[in-house]
């Protein structure tokens, strides 16, 4: 089975046009692929808590997750994000099921720091990945909330481009990180650059001197923690040019692929 794992976050979600859902659902159709979505909801997330009043802050990029803030994430993200998203895809003719970690233990997670500095923040240890089979055996798109569930019982938030890099380990499958810009750019000499590729070094050196910053930190992380997972490949995507997701599945440049080493280094 060939699954491409897209991860869309909440500040893209707004923007996507109708034509990226119709990509996605023509992966579909067309057996090009097997789509699987997760998504995030940050900016809607941060518009909610603030209507009810609920404080919360960032620890190096993550949300620290009290439990107002969680109740808040799951409302927003496994009911509203994600059953628009569902609304899409069948808009454009395609047939897909949401759903969040905690349905049928779709992502059984752990707390991300014993230390409880990221409160309820939690990270995949396993993945239920024969119902994830099953649900596109059954002709439709799987649709992904991030909130999981522990041993015993207990709500988890994780970043979303984290659970999807752990779907996509999983699945074996490629990684398409959703992003409102072409790639991980830089300003050289006055111009504005997409890199084509960066290695693990290369992210390490742009994230200590600021050039990766913000959001973009947990989605190379992910990207990068992925591949020496088991995932095939990770890239960075832009949304709002879907037809970038058909070049990058042709083999064409397109976004900003993460990879372990260069070519030519892997093979020394």
């Amino acid at each position: 089975m060939n699954i491409l794992v897209l991860k869309m976050g909440g500040s893209v979600l707004a923007k996507l046009p109708d034509s990226f859902y119709e990509t996605v659902v023509a992966l579909k159709k067309q057996n090009i692929c097997e789509p699987v979505i997760v998504h995030g909801g940050g900016p809607e997330i941060n518009q909610a808590l603030k209507e009810f009043h609920v404080e919360s802050k960032f620890v190096d990029g993550l949300r620290v997750t009290t439990k107002e803030v969680l109740d808040v994430a799951e409302m927003v993200m496994s009911g509203s994000i994600n059953k628009k998203i569902v609304a899409n895809l069948q808009k454009q003719g395609g047939t897909a099921i949401g759903m969040s970690g905690v349905d049928c233990k779709l992502l059984q997670a752990e707390p991300i720091d014993a230390a409880g500095k990221f409160g309820l923040v939690g990270q995949v240890k396993e993945v239920n990945v024969s119902w994830l089979e099953t649900i596109m055996e059954h002709g439709a798109i799987p649709v992904i909330s991030p909130i999981s569930i522990d041993a015993a019982g207990e709500r988890l938030n994780i970043n979303g481009d984290m659970a999807a890099a752990a779907v996509a380990e999983a699945l074996k499958a490629k990684l398409a990180l959703i992003s409102d810009i072409p790639g991980v750019m830089e300003n050289i000499s006055g111009k504005e650059i997409v890199h084509g590729q960066l290695t693990k070094v290369e992210i390490e050196e742009k994230i200590a001197s600021g050039v990766i910053y913000g959001g973009m930190i947990p989605k190379v992380l992910s990207a990068l923690k992925g591949l020496s997972g088991g995932i095939k490949e990770s890239v960075i995507l832009n949304g709002l040019a879907p037809e970038d997701i058909k070049k990058y599945i042709e083999g064409k440049q397109a976004g900003t692929k993460v990879v372990m080493k260069k070519e030519e280094e892997q093979h020394v």
